[in-house]
């Protein structure tokens, strides 16, 4: 407290010690007088601490120098007062501070007092400042309004520069486009008044024209514009619809995405993405697919089938995702759900659409487009289908597949080429693309600029750049222009090889017409063009290596597709390969070509100039007289006719083609024109001159044939490609693939289709996917199911083994899947002809066990003679009607249940009494084999061989089916097959049964066969391969007709001459119903004629039948419509003549009363007209007893030919004489009136006039006729020898047995064509 006082400066007590405490003793008095002082606290925030002292401070240190002088202490001791000892030390501690602070503050003051004096003059400075600044701020303004003014006069002179600048650049860009711009101006004004007619003909295009081809739409075009001229309705003349409907430049894209880019296949692309209906794609080859799925590749495209198991949720998806759809491979029918969407029957909901699939509403998002495409060639969809899809023809055509293979060729022969024309393509594709879409922005912003043109900136950039691209790309398309013609004359080098390529391909498409299993897809032919540009020869030589590369190619496809063709088709496909490419070469001619496939056919006997001699038949004549049209045989008639002996010479010698031709024709003919020749003059020989033609136009090796080789084919396939084998009659390829697979150690899974077998058939697939087996299904065509279901597991599966295989057997069937035959390879493997080969075949399939399984004598003979037996009943097939009426199909079974019957009668035999012939025979002719035969005839036929040749002699020494074939006597298999090996390789008809000329029979039928299918499958354009167009050859040939037709019958005339001759007569009933049948022909054939006429004139619809009667009678074939009512004839010419003489018999006899012969032939119910002659006879002999279920007819064949008959024949005998009959199989004996053999190359003999008469049968036999044996001779109407062309039997003299002209098929016909 003493500190306090000391600072307030009061009185402090003198200083003394405190007697108690180790301390001062405080003033406490003063201090409690200071601190009762109300004003205590106040004092002390207020003190003055300025007046502290040196002084002060001196006193105070003693006491705050105490060690107990502190805080804490006094707290202890008084905590009220400890405060005032902490400011007592503060105020010590603040005046040693204070101390140096005030000598500063006293500068401080003086300092403040100079800076006042400063401040003041400063003010009076600023003043004066600021009264400047006011001034230079007016001047300044003054000087910133001239600068303006100035600068705005600078800028409107700028901008009018650059107006000027502008306006010339405008008036030169746009200068440069004035003369194309005006001229474009009048062209549009025409074109805005020709545009109605020209939006009518694209509609029209877009609508109709899809299902044609190039010549029938161009020709649709034509009409159409005829048509607008007749009503005046303006339109362009040159209009190209291509142009029209799309640019240049889309054209390019479309090729560059695989379209072909021929004309047919860009206007089809038009079709497809410009028509209002959803398009139906005819796509054989596949190429319109392919351009949709690279066209569409970016639009998340979806491929579906109908029978794909997500075909509907497919659709369902495409449609409210607005994806395109591409339905692949459909039928002749659609979907019924599909039906909605064709037709577009879309119901608005808000701003959607829906539409109805099947029960369920979908909705129809923008981007959704669908395409279908179908596989078959010739589809015939329904009205309906054709109303809601735009169906498009979009099959190859011969350019446009060349035009494809030109440039696969010089891909791989001239690379740098192709690539340069392409990346020239697209350049100029998009340069023109460039040019036009600058062009459509130029025009746009000129007429889309607001206000002046002058002031719009970027117009003028536009406009430049426009300019400087236009002057690059006219020179781009100069330098394209020109290197395109230095690559097309390079191109023009390889065109032989994609002609040939297009001639080949197409060859191959026409087999398909031939049978419907032969399908061979684009993809293939295209696999086999590269393969052989890749595998022939090289050569640095250009032409060289073209003819190599021709070559392979045509051999390759040769060997390929011949290796898929029944053995009678392959020799036809050669024969077609051959003429096509000397079509093509121009080495043969249409007509000649024409001349070739139908000779004389068209033509009619009784029109051409009468044949020189009786021995040249009736149809070479024809032959000749249209082979007489070519050049070098246009004086032939005259030589034959001058010097016949030396044709007969000719024509009588064993092989015509190999002897020299008279009349120095040897030295004028080739090969071909000599084929010409042989055809004409000896039918039996055209296919083996046709092989000399064809060795000679394409080689040796293509006449030769080829043999099947397993090996090959199946190093050739691969897992995914299937091989199917056509089976024929008695062919069967399991043993040689199971054979295969032993050589391959691969399993073999074989599986018979048929109901219920394709789980089977599922189950062996997967096995055999897994562990690389091999699985051959047989008899697919009773399981056609589940072939698409193969075809597509095979395809598409992930993993597979690469040793896995599948094979397919199966007969020819038209639901036959295509898909699977586009892409398998295809062989056939049919048995071999003749006794060797049937033999061989036969034993290779006895085992030695089986040999030896009897131990009876009879046993091993009896098993060869059934052997024989055998191979003779399948080889007679080929000689058509001579060897069986009906082609049966004797198979392995047959003979191995004889083989197992014969066996068992062994066994059960009495070794005394020995076989039992009889029952032998009639198991072997009634039951084992006889079991398959229907026709009596061919029963007897059977019967007989049973007859000959099984019996006790067959076991003598001397037995012989015919001369050089026996019995062998052997122990073990191998020694008949070594009896076997001994026989020839061709067998004489003789072997048989039959005469030699059945082989000219068979030969002869061969060619025709083969002539005619030629004829069956070539197009039907008009006017194909120059000349007269087909309609044109139709019109004449029916004005020719109609001019010789005969005039109608007239019912009253009819009436009133039967009335004359007796109403009632048994002959004049039959005579009206005859001449009611004549009546009905005439009239169908004059109707026929005339509409047809009319038809092709285009006055009246060409209907079915109309254009069936064209087709037919351009093929020298008689139309159905006339067929169904009438006859059977070779040809048309043949049938006309037929007709003619027909009526005229009829109309003799009505006119002029009953002939004394009749030519029986003539009649259409000939039974009837035998039965006419029964009641007849039975009439006239009442008085006897007789009764017509008792009368037969019998006969006698007279020695007068017709023309030596002078009357009817004797009254008491009655009957009549027939004449017209030609024996089939066996010449005729007139002065013994008997049946002999034929005479070489003479394959019908004209038998004499026969007379045929009614007998009772209760009547006693006339003793004197009762002389030789009689062969009971079938007569047939024609040479096709049916039930229904079976007439009635005649009895000829033989004095051979009867069985010797039935083994050699002897029959009479009415007629030999």
């Amino acid at each position: 407290m003493d500190c306090v006082l000391l600072l307030f400066q009061r009185k402090v007590d003198t200083i003394t010690m405190d007697p108690e405490r180790p301390c001062l003793r405080p003033s406490w008095s003063e201090a409690l007088k200071l601190m009762n002082n109300s004003g205590f606290l106040s004092s002390l925030l207020a003190f003055q601490k300025d007046t502290i002292t040196e002084e002060v401070v001196e006193l105070l240190t003693p006491y705050l120098d105490m060690e107990d002088y502190n805080l804490e202490t006094a707290k202890k001791v008084c905590g009220n007062v400890a405060g005032l000892c902490s400011w007592t030390q503060a105020m010590a501690c603040f005046f040693d501070i204070n101390k140096e602070v005030l000598p500063l503050k006293a500068n401080l003051a003086l300092q403040e007092a100079r800076l006042i004096v400063a401040q003041t003059e400063l003010n009076n400075a600023q003043q004066q400042l600021d009264e400047k600044q006011r001034e230079l701020d007016e001047v300044q303004a003054m000087y910133d309004t001239a600068m303006r003014e100035k600068q705005t006069l600078l800028d409107d002179a700028e901008a009018c520069r650059r107006k000027m600048n502008n306006a010339t650049a405008l008036i030169e860009g746009l200068g440069g486009e004035k003369i194309r711009w005006t001229e474009s101006s009048k062209h549009f004004q025409n074109q805005i008044n020709r545009l109605v007619g020209d939006v009518l003909l694209a509609t029209g295009f877009l609508s109709y024209s899809g299902p044609f081809n190039q010549e029938y739409r161009n020709l649709l075009l034509q009409l159409w514009k005829k048509e607008m001229s007749t009503y005046k309705i303006p339109y362009s003349d040159e209009l190209n619809l291509i142009s029209m409907l799309v640019d240049n430049a889309t054209i390019g894209e479309w090729n560059l995405q695989g379209l072909p880019n021929d004309d047919l296949s860009i206007q089809n692309g038009i079709i497809v993405t410009k028509a209002s209906r959803y398009p139906l794609l005819i796509d054989p080859q596949g190429q319109g697919k392919i351009w949709i799925k690279n066209r569409e590749k970016n639009n998340e495209l979806q491929v579906t089938s109908l029978n794909h198991k997500y075909f509907r949720s497919h659709l369902e998806d495409c449609l409210s995702l607005g994806r395109p759809l591409l339905i692949e491979d459909v039928g002749e029918e659609l979907d019924p759900a599909l039906d909605n969407i064709l037709e577009k029957n879309f119901i608005k909901s808000g701003s959607t659409y829906k539409v109805k699939v099947g029960d369920k509403e979908v909705d129809v998002m923008k981007g959704f487009t669908l395409y279908i495409t179908t596989k078959l060639a010739n589809p015939a969809y329904t009205p309906e289908i054709s109303a809601r899809t735009a169906v498009i023809d979009f099959t190859v055509t011969m350019k446009g597949l060349e035009d494809q293979l030109l440039g696969r060729v010089i891909l791989t022969e001239k690379q740098e080429l192709e690539a340069e024309r392409v990346k020239l393509l697209e350049e100029v594709t998009s340069n023109k693309r460039k040019m036009q879409e600058l062009e459509d922005n130029l025009l746009f912003r000129l007429t889309s600029t607001q206000g002046s043109l002058v002031d719009d900136e970027s117009l003028i950039e536009v406009l430049r750049i426009t300019k400087t691209t236009a002057e690059e790309v006219s020179e781009k398309l100069n330098i394209a222009a020109e290197t395109e013609v230095k690559i097309n004359a390079a191109r023009e080098e390889y065109r032989p090889v994609a002609t040939r390529g297009s001639i080949l391909y197409f060859l191959i498409v026409e087999m398909s017409l031939v049978n419907v299993m032969y399908q061979t897809s684009l993809r293939q032919f295209l696999g086999l063009f590269d393969m052989s540009m890749e595998k022939s020869v090289k050569s640095q030589i250009t032409s060289k290596r073209i003819a190599n590369i021709i070559e392979y190619l045509t051999y390759e496809v040769f060997r390929y597709t011949a290796r898929g063709l029944y053995e009678d088709h392959k020799f036809l496909f050669t024969l077609l390969m051959a003429l096509k490419i000397d079509l093509q070469a121009k080495k043969i001619s249409h007509e000649e070509f024409q001349t070739l496939i139908k000779g004389g056919a068209a033509l009619d006997l009784n029109s051409v100039e009468p044949k020189p001699k009786k021995w040249i038949l009736d149809i070479t004549w024809l032959n000749l007289v249209q082979l007489s049209h070519l050049y070098p045989f246009n004086e032939l008639l005259g030589h034959v006719a001058r010097n016949d002996k030396a044709w007969k010479t000719w024509f009588d010698e064993e092989a015509p083609e190999e002897a020299p031709v008279p009349d120095g024709y040897d030295r004028m003919l080739d090969t071909f024109r000599k084929l010409l020749l042989i055809r004409s003059w000896c039918p039996d020989r055209t296919v083996a001159q046709a092989r000399h033609y064809i060795a000679e136009s394409l080689g040796v090796k293509y006449a030769e044939g080829v043999i099947l080789e397993m090996e090959g084919m199946w190093i050739e396939s691969d897992n995914r490609t299937p091989m199917v084998c056509f089976l024929s009659m008695g062919s069967d390829p399991t043993e040689n693939i199971e054979r295969l697979s032993k050589t391959k150690n691969t399993p073999c899974r074989a599986i018979s289709m048929g109901q219920g077998q394709e789980v089977h058939a599922r189950r062996l697939l997967n096995q055999s996917m897994q562990d690389g087996g091999w699985l051959l299904l047989q008899n697919c065509h009773l399981g056609l199911d589940f072939l698409d279901e193969l075809l597509d597991t095979i395809t598409t599966i992930e993993s597979m083994h690469d040793g896995f295989r599948t094979w397919v057997t199966t007969e020819a069937h038209p639901k036959f899947p295509i898909n699977l035959l586009q892409s398998s390879i295809k062989f056939t493997n049919e048995p071999p002809q003749g006794v060797k080969a049937g033999l061989k075949r036969t034993y290779s399939g006895i085992t030695q066990e089986q040999l030896e399984i009897s131990n009876m004598p009879q046993w091993k003979p009896l098993l060869y003679a059934v052997g024989f037996l055998h191979t003779t009943v399948q080889e007679r097939r080929k000689f058509g009607p001579l060897g069986w009426n009906i082609p049966y199909e004797f198979n392995q079974a047959d003979f191995t249940a004889s083989v197992q019957f014969v066996q068992n009668h062994l066994d059960d035999m009495d070794i005394k009494r020995g076989v039992n012939w009889s029952c032998m025979r009639y198991m072997l002719g009634e039951v084992q084999y006889g079991g398959r035969v229907t026709d009596d005839l061919d029963k007897h036929l059977l019967n007989t061989f049973t007859q000959v040749w099984f019996g006790e002699n067959m076991f003598s020494d001397k037995f012989c089916f015919y001369k050089g074939y026996v019995i062998p006597k052997g122990k073990t298999v191998q020694d008949y097959m070594e009896h076997i090996e001994l026989l020839p390789l061709v067998d004489s008809p003789e072997v048989f049964g039959l005469h030699p000329n059945a082989d000219i029979t068979y030969q002869t039928n061969m060619a025709n066969e083969t002539l005619s299918t030629v004829v069956n499958i070539q197009p039907k354009d008009s006017g194909s391969g120059g000349g007269e167009t087909r309609e044109a050859t139709v019109q004449r040939l029916a004005d020719e007709m109609l001019e010789k037709l005969p005039p109608d019958y007239i019912p009253h005339e009819v009436k009133a001459r039967l009335q004359k001759m007796g109403t009632f007569q048994p002959m004049n009933i039959f005579l009206r119903q005859e001449i009611d049948r004549m009546q009905r022909i005439i009239s169908r054939v004059r109707n026929t004629l005339i509409d047809l006429k009319l038809a092709i004139d285009g006055t009246i619809i060409m209907s079915e039948d109309l254009r069936d009667a064209l087709d037919n009678m351009y093929d020298a074939r008689i139309p159905k419509l006339w067929y169904k009512i009438s006859w059977e004839s070779a040809t048309l010419g043949f049938w006309f003549t037929e007709l003619l003489e027909r009526n005229q018999q009829f109309h003799t006899w009505l006119f002029d009363g009953r002939p004394n012969q009749f030519w029986m032939t003539g009649f259409f119910n000939p039974q009837g007209f035998l039965t006419a002659v029964r009641q007849e006879t039975t009439r006239m002999n009442l008085s006897k007893g007789w009764a017509l279920d008792g009368v037969i007819l019998h006969n006698d064949v007279t020695r007068m030919m017709k023309e030596d008959v002078t009357g009817p024949p004797p009254v008491d005998i009655g009957g009549v004489y027939i004449y017209g009959l030609f024996l089939d199989g066996a010449g005729w004996d007139r002065r013994n009136t008997k049946l002999m053999e034929s005479s070489p190359k003479v394959l019908f003999t004209s038998l004499p006039v026969v007379h045929v008469y009614a007998i009772s049968t209760t009547a006693p036999p006339d003793p004197k006729k009762q002389q030789g044996s009689l062969y009971s001779c079938p007569v047939y109407k024609k040479p096709r020898r049916t039930d229904l062309t079976y007439i009635f039997s005649l009895y000829l003299k033989t004095t051979k047995v009867p069985d010797h002209w039935t083994l050699r098929g002897v029959a009479l016909l009415c007629d030999s064509k």
